[in-house]
């Protein structure tokens, strides 16, 4: 199994009513910025393991378990709504840097969050950093009264328990379906993350630390209009990391490609993107030191 080379220690600070528990490795000290970590969908804060592993420099790194998600439980709910992330990062960051701003990396839906978190808090953010988060694909007003009939089945199918996570036998189990997910992943980093992603319950069944309300889908529709208002407004260097494979265009088979979201970047007044070879969308399991090394001459700038 993977050893883990820098030690994190596990806690909990209130939130929003919620206990979230947060990853934190290093120490802060006078002169070095906090670096901000955010998972993105049915992921966890130990995904950054290998990647905080791979830095060269002594870093204060901060990554929370999402409500739902990990050892952060929340409020009993059938549907979890996005301006809740940016709610909860915000006190989040005022919890661990109040009077300071901090550099933000966010991957997939974290990315997404970091992104528009930044467009609305530019002044708590000294350096973003986005790994593969996209957005979502334009909509249609049109589009609403079928979205909001989907959500409201989708309700019912949570309900009814048709949405639950598969179970597994083993933490064995787990580390395959994740192989299977990531064929890249080698089996040392997939056995250590089973013991993260998932947690062995009562019937001796191990239970992906996602809550299944996450598969709900959202009845709101995407206004890019809005985001792209939102993406203006960050003044942040930013760092956008897509990889080769291109896995936008595999997820929306052409109703979203990577060329609408660089014309999105565009928006924004700082930003540099990088490609990443050999690497799929989880590109900080795949190809942690490169990632590592990207990030750290960019937030040292």
């Amino acid at each position: 199994m993977y050893q883990a080379k820098k030690a994190a220690r596990s806690e909990f600070a209130r939130i929003r009513h919620i206990d979230y528990h947060v990853w934190i490795w290093g120490e802060p000290a006078p002169g070095r910025v906090p670096l901000v970590m955010v998972h993105g969908w049915m992921d966890v804060a130990a995904s950054y393991q290998f990647m905080v592993d791979a830095f060269a420099s002594d870093h204060y790194v901060i990554a929370p378990d999402w409500r739902g998600y990990g050892l952060t439980r929340s409020a009993p709910t059938d549907a979890y709504w996005f301006p809740d992330y940016l709610g909860d990062l915000d006190q989040l960051i005022d919890h661990y840097s109040p009077d300071a701003p901090v550099n933000l990396v966010g991957h997939s839906m974290g990315g997404n969050v970091a992104m528009m978190y930044a467009g609305v808090r530019p002044h708590r953010i000294r350096r973003l950093v986005n790994l593969e988060g996209f957005g979502m694909p334009a909509t249609r007003p049109a589009q609403a009264p079928k979205r909001i009939a989907r959500w409201l089945d989708e309700l019912k199918a949570h309900r009814r328990g048709e949405m639950d996570l598969k179970t597994y036998d083993s933490a064995a189990g787990v580390a395959e379906r994740l192989m299977k997910t990531n064929r890249r992943l080698g089996a040392d980093k997939a056995h250590w993350l089973a013991q993260h992603w998932a947690r062995q319950d009562e019937q001796g069944r191990w239970r992906v630390l996602g809550d299944p309300a996450h598969k709900v889908i959202n009845p709101q529709l995407a206004r890019v209009d809005e985001v792209l208002e939102i993406y203006r407004s960050i003044t942040a260097p930013t760092l956008a990391v897509e990889t080769r494979e291109d896995s936008l265009t595999q997820w929306w088979r052409g109703k979203y490609t990577l060329a609408e979201y660089h014309e999105r970047l565009k928006a924004l007044s700082d930003v540099r993107v990088e490609v990443v070879d050999d690497a799929g969308h989880m590109v900080h399991h795949d190809q942690p030191e490169l990632l590592a090394r990207l990030i750290e001459t960019f937030v040292d700038a």
